[in-house]
């Protein structure tokens, strides 16, 4: 048991490191964080999405940018788009599952918004269709995904692809892009 913890744990070292060196994904993370600081000064909103464990990842960061992350500062207008169990249910049972995250975009993005979209595949349907209506209203689209980026790599104004095809892997360099940018526009909205 002990060994495959440890595996477990070099492997997610390993894949951290590959991100690492790779100077175009850290570069891209940087405008991310920028564009994401120019959304909330002109008074936009934040939006998260993602099915399974990438939609905890997606409510954890809503909640690190809406509640707090290492300051003690004014909240941030950040959701995650699956948290009203009930709109979410009903979306998927008067329509289909593919239509929970598009229809709420519909109700409450605008222009000038920016919609984060995980999905280690990038090919989960709702995903993909939250997507194409974040274009057509006019947010800023961001995608993370695995190795391959998936259908989401014409769907997204930011793609950041993991280096790994294995779906821990990838959740745990989403949750390090995640944190990395919630610091960087901490800092940069409220000082260091």
């Amino acid at each position: 048991m002990r060994q495959m913890l440890v595996e477990t744990m070099e492997a997610s070292i390993r894949v951290k490191e590959v991100f690492l060196r790779q100077e175009e994904l850290i570069s891209l993370v940087e405008k991310i964080a920028q564009r994401m600081v120019e959304v909330f000064q002109r008074g936009g909103r934040v939006y998260f999405c993602g099915n399974g464990g990438s939609a905890a990842d997606a409510q954890h960061l809503a909640a690190e940018l809406s509640g707090r992350f290492y300051k003690d500062r004014p909240p941030l207008p950040a959701e995650a788009l699956h948290v009203n169990t009930s709109f979410l249910t009903a979306v998927a049972n008067d329509y289909s599952y593919e239509e929970v995250y598009a229809r709420l975009l519909r109700a409450v993005g605008q222009p000038g918004d920016m919609l984060w979209a995980l999905s280690t595949s990038g090919n989960s349907p709702n995903i993909l269709r939250a997507l194409d209506t974040a274009r057509q209203i006019g947010l800023i689209t961001v995608g993370l995904t695995g190795e391959t980026g998936g259908q989401m790599r014409d769907r997204c104004d930011y793609l950041i692809r993991v280096p790994s095809r294995d779906t821990p892997r990838i959740q745990e360099v989403h949750m390090l892009i995640g944190h990395a940018v919630c610091a960087a526009v901490e800092t940069a909205l409220f000082g260091a």
